[in-house]
């Protein structure tokens, strides 16, 4: 009988690498719903393609292109963040397979966690803003969390069960994205294409700055605090250009063990929809003598600042990471939209976190407003 999976954020790269991983994987696994952002052209084809029973697009002013494209397919369409969540929640889906950028992947997280499906999680976001809301809808609804990032997947298999009493650290590995070798004042003179021409990693645009800044590992630092119960003094992350390690973790006799692999998201993506289970790939294996040498560094805090203010909101933990997350999107945006300097991007996120209103144990209502807050005092400083 096929596992039946639903894709949120099908139009991007993630959802577009998991379809091709679902077509490679055969009739063990069948696609019943997908939603977008704004795509409406690459859903319509994706549906064409995979007829799932449902779509939902993101932006509701989409909607009516949408049901024009597909006319009189057999198949509900959605829209809007609630209809993302119908998706998220369908009754006969067993893997959710959340691929949604920004803050906005939280709320369908929560909503099929509380229905007690798997959640395949690339969006980093949800568990940094609601890291405890969503950990706690797994526990307490049987809902099952997959890290489907290629540094917490490669965690997540190293543990393989073992419990966190055996572990000394944890340890992310990160490309160092196009500006590892610069110097601080050469960052001043940084364009758009400069920063999305990532050596490694083809990603879409607003994940590619976020590589190019750090702000990601910062973001991937909070969410494996979540994942894996460890304080934020044993996760360490190391510059790895090659990107074939893709995370380790030292245990308390001194053993380090590492997961590597090619870096293609297909392979991370399928783990966790076949977990336990491993299935073949078309593609072969590692050649490790073309690859090496494998090479380690420190992280510079003079170069990638945005990592320590990431560490710094994380330890402080209530409010402060989903702050930190709300302004590194709005910072992102803006330089996306050349309205920012890339190297003012960590003085604005830095500003946002200290000044926002603080509480410590906050619920839903208080993470949406204090997330509103910070989206709009970024965009004030920005301006």
């Amino acid at each position: 009988m096929s596992k039946k999976v639903a894709i949120l954020g099908s139009t991007g790269s993630i959802g577009r690498r998991a379809l091709e991983v679902i077509e490679d994987l055969g009739e063990s696994f069948e696609v019943v719903g997908l939603t977008a952002h704004r795509n409406v052209d690459r859903l319509v084809e994706q549906c064409k393609t995979f007829r799932p029973r449902a779509l939902a697009i993101g932006e509701e002013k989409e909607y009516p292109a949408l049901k024009k494209e597909l006319g009189t397919a057999d198949c509900e369409i959605y829209a809007g963040l609630e209809g993302i969540v119908r998706i998220a929640t369908l009754p006969e889906v067993d893997i959710v397979l959340n691929a949604l950028v920004g803050s906005v992947g939280l709320l369908p997280t929560l909503e099929a966690l509380r229905c007690g499906k798997r959640v395949a999680l690339a969006n980093k976001e949800a568990l940094v803003m609601g890291g405890g809301l969503v950990m706690d809808a797994a526990r307490e609804h049987n809902g099952e969390i997959i890290p489907v990032d290629s540094e917490h997947s490669a965690i997540f298999q190293v543990l393989d069960g073992r419990g966190r009493e055996a572990i000394d650290s944890i340890v992310l590995t990160a490309s160092g994205g196009p500006f590892r070798g610069f110097t601080p004042d050469r960052l001043e003179s940084i364009t758009k294409a400069d920063a999305l021409n990532h050596p490694v990693w083809d990603m879409g645009e607003k994940i590619t700055i976020d590589s190019a800044s750090l702000a990601n590992k910062g973001l991937e630092v909070i969410e494996a605090h979540y994942l894996f119960g460890i304080e934020y003094e044993r996760i360490k992350v190391l510059i790895h250009p090659q990107s074939v390690v893709h995370s380790m973790v030292e245990f308390i006799d001194g053993s380090v063990i590492a997961q590597l692999g090619v870096p293609d998201m297909r392979l991370p993506i399928q783990y966790a929809l076949t977990y336990p289970d491993r299935a073949p790939r078309k593609e072969g294996s590692c050649h490790f003598a073309s690859m090496s040498p494998l090479t380690f560094e420190e992280v510079r805090e003079d170069l990638f600042p945005v990592l320590s203010i990431a560490y710094r909101a994380g330890m402080r933990g209530g409010t402060a990471p989903a702050v930190f997350n709300a302004a590194n999107e709005e910072a992102a945006r803006g330089f996306l939209e050349e309205r920012l300097p890339f190297h003012h991007i960590p003085k604005i996120i830095e500003r946002v976190v200290e000044d926002h209103p603080f509480t410590g144990q906050p619920g839903w209502d208080a993470l949406l407003e204090v997330d509103r807050w910070a989206r709009r005092r970024t965009e004030e400083l920005i301006c």
